[in-house]
């Protein structure tokens, strides 16, 4: 890893204000005084995006995705030149670039996309020119030179990307101060992490601890990239994320994740069709929907299938749904939003017994039900009503001392 060289990632609140960008200005002034060359990747500034979204609802509600992908990329646009003018007031040579600017090369598909190369010659050559590098977050272009966005969390999935490329490490800044236990919102005597295993962190984010996206993480365990979590110009220390063999001792818990953007989908179908379960998978996965609780159930002639997705695939779920009962007259789909994921992760669990059952004890005597449960080598979630999850997740912290 080069050690003159880092990638800062920015995330909307860090930069929601001039007054703001101003101070991120100064505090990158101070590290390129100390010989240090960095590439910035930001997000759109507050709440662009989601002001975007709506501007687009006035319009059509049923928009393509390549026009709705143009009009997002244009939110980070902004927050790169904004910056770039920041660091010029400071006598800082700094370059924007959106990302088709920056060679982020995609996949085809406009919405969700994914990386697919950047030319990390061409980039280190605008390093030698340049004191800093500002890309613009969460976009990039495909072969059909159309501009493409990543998806949820693409901002961190393009800082990381970055890099990679650039070998060198990567600090992310949000308005957190690092990575916890748990939400603290959720539980105010939540435990700060200092250092985290990447495995342990992709659970974490999976299954709802919405602090850097799973894709990130996986780019960073697929080329060694250390990754920093902290607060965006605070002093305070922030968490490593690194491979497994640099932590000293696994803890048996090391957090508690809570998703509340979760639909449960239940489909019932009078008797066994390997025609209908094809179809069903088939479909989700032409439409890119990850499936995640998972269960089927033969009662009374009865197929019930029954599984666990994100509410951002809603509207492809309702399509894929609306495709099956047009093909399956008897078929019942519902789609239930009223319950959230609970889920324990630490590395430690895979070598300790009866995890399961202070789960179970915990939960069952005080009166709360589980729906539905899965583990994984070091995450056990579980699905509970919604009205129920912070409780279950505040008890479970105590329970593992978290």
């Amino acid at each position: 890893m080069k050690s003159n060289l880092a990638v800062l990632k920015y995330g909307g609140s860090s930069v929601s204000s001039f007054d703001k960008i101003k101070d991120i200005a100064t505090y990158v002034k101070t590290r390129v005084d100390e010989q240090e060359k960095l590439v910035i990747v930001v997000s759109a500034m507050g709440d662009t995006t989601d002001i975007l979204l709506n501007n687009i609802q006035q319009l059509n509600k049923n928009p393509d995705d390549e026009h709705v992908a143009l009009l997002l990329s244009t939110g980070e646009q902004q927050s790169i030149s904004y910056l770039a003018m920041a660091l010029a007031d400071l006598g800082i040579k700094a370059k924007p670039l959106t990302g088709a600017q920056a060679t982020i090369k995609t996949t085809a598909q406009t919405m969700k996309s994914r990386i697919s190369s950047i030319d990390e010659d061409y980039l280190n050559g605008l390093l030698e020119v340049n004191d800093v590098l500002i890309v613009a977050g969460f976009q990039g272009m495909n072969e059909y030179k159309q501009i493409t966005t990543l998806g949820r969390g693409g901002s961190d999935t393009t800082a990381t990307a970055l890099a990679a490329v650039l070998e060198c490490h990567c600090e992310i800044y949000t308005d957190v101060a690092g990575i916890f236990s748990i939400d603290p919102r959720i539980y105010p005597d939540a435990k700060k992490i200092d250092m985290i295993s990447y495995e342990e962190m992709m659970e974490m984010s999976f299954l709802g601890a919405n602090i850097i996206e799973t894709r990130s993480i996986k780019i960073a365990i697929n080329n060694n990239v250390p990754l920093y979590i902290a607060k965006a110009l605070s002093k305070e220390k922030g968490t490593w994320i690194v491979s497994e063999k640099k932590l000293l001792e696994k803890n048996i818990a090391t957090g508690i994740a809570v998703d509340d953007e979760v639909i449960q989908v239940d489909i019932n179908h009078p008797g066994y069709s390997s025609e209908l379960v094809t179809d069903v998978f088939t479909l989700l996965e032409k439409n890119d929907i990850s499936i995640d609780l998972i269960s089927q159930i033969e009662d009374e002639g009865k197929n019930h299938y029954s599984f666990t997705t994100k509410s951002e695939d809603k509207n492809r779920l309702t399509k894929c749904a609306m495709a099956l009962q047009e093909k399956y007259p008897d078929i019942e789909i519902s789609l239930n939003e009223d319950y959230v994921k609970v889920s324990i992760i630490g590395a430690g669990m895979m070598e300790a017994p009866g995890v399961i059952s202070k789960i179970y004890k915990t939960i069952i005597e005080n009166n709360m039900r589980i729906y539905q449960i899965s583990t994984s080598g070091i995450s056990i979630s579980c699905l509970v009503d919604e009205v129920n999850g912070g409780t279950i997740a505040r008890l479970l912290s105590k329970e593992f001392d978290l």
